[in-house]
């Protein structure tokens, strides 16, 4: 595949269109990417319906946490980047980055490919257990409320493809739900997890940095300023004080 042996650059700006890395799934891996191209129909509204704030609050943190500021052209990857709204806000904050919208489902990449801005934002349908770049491509890696649907060992090759593709002196940024404190809204959470049919999903969730830590040397904690999602920073090296 060229975009793994040339990397990125000159190519990889040059693409106009969505660009399929084949990888053979598993039969539920392919079954949640089929619902998922439904569901991408009616995602931008169920989001509008039911977590418009939060969807902002989810952006503005990660782009305010990406502290970008002293890299003159970064290169930004957003991993299961559904319709785009993380990606498409570091494209309008960042002008002279290099943006990749990066998802598994076709039809998250096609509502994403609608939105103004879209344009300069290069969109890679693939697997996140297996990302088609060279080692240490990336200066930031973002993920959004994504890694706890995967089942565990799933999750920890997603985890170790981070890990290669970003730099030595970069982050990965992953946000995650935070688990409701008010009981009506903690049992409609537990309800969720439970209706995935991961049976490690809750786990996941509940577990703090332990899967993080696991992976990267370096990795801290924040939260959002709703208090609904928590931001763990991920490195591979310690960052100078």
């Amino acid at each position: 595949m060229p975009l793994a042996s040339a990397g990125l650059g000159s190519r990889l700006v040059s693409f106009s269109r969505i660009t399929t890395c084949e990888k053979r799934m598993s039969d539920l891996r392919t079954g949640r990417r089929k619902y998922y191209d439904i569901f991408s129909h009616v995602y931008d509204k169920f989001i509008q319906m039911h977590s418009r704030r939060d969807e902002k609050d989810t952006r503005d943190v990660l782009v305010e946490m990406a502290d970008l500021g002293e890299i003159p052209n970064p290169y930004i990857l957003d991993i299961c980047c559904g319709t785009g709204s993380v990606i498409l806000a570091f494209a309008n904050n960042c002008p002279t980055s290099l943006t990749v919208g990066y998802d598994f489902s076709r039809g998250m990449l096609l509502k994403t490919r609608e939105k103004p801005g879209a344009q300069r934002v290069i969109l890679i349908e693939g697997d996140a257990i297996s990302l088609p770049f060279a080692d240490k491509s990336f200066d930031l890696i973002t993920c959004s409320h994504a890694l706890y649907e995967l089942k565990g060992q799933t999750r920890q090759n997603a985890l170790r493809e981070m890990k290669r593709v970003v730099r030595s002196a970069g982050v990965v940024l992953i946000m995650e739900h935070e688990v409701p404190q008010r009981p009506l809204i903690k049992f409609l959470f537990n309800l969720r997890m439970a209706a995935m049919g991961s049976a490690d999903a809750r786990e996941f969730v509940t577990s703090g940095l332990a899967p993080f830590t696991k992976i990267f040397p370096h990795v801290s904690l924040a939260h959002s300023p709703s208090g609904k999602s928590k931001l763990i920073m991920c490195r591979k090296q310690m960052v100078k004080s």
